[in-house]
């Protein structure tokens, strides 16, 4: 969309400087660099030609465009970083700059209060910040470039001790939702921007960043970023500050290392989640993922393979925990044997004392008190009901067993 108001012999030629930069600095397209000014501008789209006369793109505004003429041409424009400590406001900036020039004065307030522990892993000293660098970058840049231009209210940067969170105005885009951002194909509300910013390499380039965030918090076993409070009007992701944990980092970097390739985001998911719940179905990770059962079956046989986790079951009730293995990397080994639940026995006995206790007891309580599905539950009762344990009584739901 052109610009009406401003030509493009009235731009910033010091942000052209900083796009050159930034390509260097970010690995962009290198067959940017030799191009004239006038060139550069047209192989990215800033300018367009209308009618014989070169005018700016609302992009080419926001990148060349000076800080008066982006308040007059584009004032829904605004970028606002605030750091608190406790209860008490440190920093409160708010920026109307062109977008690199933002985008690095915003980088570099975020840089100045990333915290920095170090590990030994092998040969190697490997660094162990409290808010990943590239998964803010990813992140911050997501927010500046699929917000809705046309709607007023700043793109928020908020950190303090315990969480960032970087909001955007306008929901996500048509056909992209909380269920399925993880899998659906790469848009963008302004696909133009979109396009300049990872040609220039300030974005991933196969438009797959929201990969990146998710790396930068579970490979240190950290929650996974938070997008549940968004809305129609605003997009909103949190990132949880908090500690490492520096035995799981430990384990995936060593398979790293083994596989000599970064771990999938998906594996990273499985892993995380096993470590936060201990025990989970096929079907529980389908949600997790936003994939088919069919699909996560694979990603789930691999890690099977490779030794970090362990399958319990057949069929639908197939359950999923962390190996011994990784137990014993993480110095855990009491947390292996209490993952694996209750053997038969034990469940058996565990029924028949609720039963004293309760009189009679359901499906669902058999699969709480046992911690096990409740295909697994069925199984288990009609198993007790065979062998003249238990009996049922009722029919369907209804059901439940007694001595």
């Amino acid at each position: 969309m052109p610009v009406i108001g401003i030509t493009a012999d009235e731009v910033d030629p010091v942000q052209r400087h900083r796009i050159r930069e930034a390509i260097r600095r970010f690995g962009g397209d290198q067959s940017l660099l030799p191009l004239a000014d006038h060139e550069l501008d047209g192989a990215l789209g800033l300018t367009t030609n209308i009618d014989g006369t070169i005018r700016l793109t609302v992009a080419g505004l926001l990148l060349l465009g000076n800080e008066m003429e982006l308040r007059r041409l584009l004032p829904a424009y605004e970028v606002a970083f605030q750091f608190m400590h406790g209860t008490n406001v440190r920093i409160n900036e708010f920026f109307r700059k062109p977008l690199l020039q933002t985008f690095k004065e915003v980088e570099q307030l975020f840089k100045a209060r990333v915290e920095e522990e170090e590990i030994q892993v092998g040969l190697f000293r490997v660094p162990i910040p409290n808010y990943d660098r590239r998964a803010f970058r990813e992140a911050f840049v997501n927010a500046l470039v699929h917000r809705d231009y046309t709607r007023l209210g700043a793109v928020h940067v908020k950190l303090d001790e315990t969480a960032l969170s970087i909001s955007s105005p306008g929901g996500f885009v048509e056909g992209v939702t909380l269920q399925n951002f993880l899998v659906v194909a790469p848009r963008s509300r302004n696909p133009l921007l979109a396009d300049i910013i990872k040609r220039i390499g300030l974005a991933e380039r196969t438009g797959r960043g929201i990969d990146r965030i998710f790396e930068g918090m579970l490979r240190y076993g950290r929650p996974a970023p938070d997008y549940s409070m968004s809305d129609d009007s605003t997009v909103i992701v949190q990132m949880l500050g908090s500690r490492a944990d520096l035995a799981f980092l430990k384990m995936i970097l060593l398979r790293e290392e083994q596989m000599n390739s970064a771990m999938p985001v998906d594996s990273l998911i499985i892993l995380s989640r096993l470590r936060e719940e201990r025990r989970l179905t096929t079907s529980e990770f389908a949600i997790s993922l936003q994939k088919t059962e069919f699909a996560v079956r694979a990603a789930l046989e691999k890690l099977v393979e490779s030794g970090l986790i362990e399958p319990h079951g057949t069929g639908r009730s197939r359950s999923y925990t962390l190996s011994v293995k990784v137990y014993s990397c993480t110095g855990q080994h009491s947390a292996y044997i209490r993952q694996l639940g209750f053997d038969p026995i034990q469940q058996e006995q565990m029924i028949l004392k609720y039963i004293d206790t309760q009189g009679s007891i359901k499906r669902s309580d058999t699969a709480e008190l046992c911690k096990i599905s409740i295909f697994q539950a069925s199984r288990l009762l009609r198993k007790m009901s065979n062998s003249g344990m238990i009996h049922p009584k009722g029919q369907g739901k209804l059901t439940v067993y007694e001595r």
